[in-house]
């Protein structure tokens, strides 16, 4: 089974119409997908405009593959199952976001071996024509490790705060209370 996902903020036709193509020329009838508020009514795909999180999960963990925009929930859930994932990232010059940010996004989740990313609806055709699937991925844990945890505790115990570009270092801290000073005070 494929899942597909768009997130619950914005309609995302483009993917949806381009896997919705794409299952009717394969004869794929195993397409899952969760639209959110698409002005597209897909023909050849079961939708469902919103998936409680429990399903949503469920049609994570049942799907060989995840096709999605680039939105950090729907790769992290990925990573978690060890699914792999292809992003078609939104793009705000065709209406489908405030800001290109998801091109970031996909852009750096490129590098990692169980994301795919589509430049074009084009690119997300031919990934899922060439899609074979290998079987379970390293799932990645669900909390963050005990490294993870124990850096962040001697970051906090220590009492720095991360570098702010533009700021004079050492001029504020969280142990002097009160609010940092803003980027204009002096």
């Amino acid at each position: 089974m494929i899942f597909v996902t768009v997130g619950v903020q914005l309609p995302f036709d483009r993917l949806i119409q381009s896997v919705d193509g794409w299952a009717e020329r394969q004869a794929r009838q195993d397409v899952v997908a969760q639209v959110g508020a698409s002005h597209y009514a897909a023909k050849f795909i079961e939708t469902h405009a919103f998936l409680s999180p429990a399903s949503y999960r469920s049609m994570v963990e049942r799907a060989e593959l995840i096709v999605g925009h680039a939105g950090m929930g729907s790769i992290i859930t990925a990573f978690e199952l060890g699914k792999p994932i292809i992003v078609l990232p939104r793009r705000a010059s065709l209406g489908e976001h405030r800001n290109d940010h998801q091109l970031a996004t996909a852009r750096r989740m490129a590098a990692h071996a169980n994301v795919s990313v589509a430049d074009d609806e084009h690119a997300l055709v031919h990934m899922l024509d060439e899609f074979r699937a290998t079987g379970a991925s390293e799932a990645i844990a669900g909390h963050a490790s005990e490294k993870l945890i124990a850096e962040i505790r001697r970051f906090i115990r220590q009492g720095r705060e991360p570098a702010r570009p533009g700021a004079a270092p050492g001029r504020w801290s969280p142990q002097q209370g009160g609010r940092a000073p803003a980027a204009t005070e002096t």
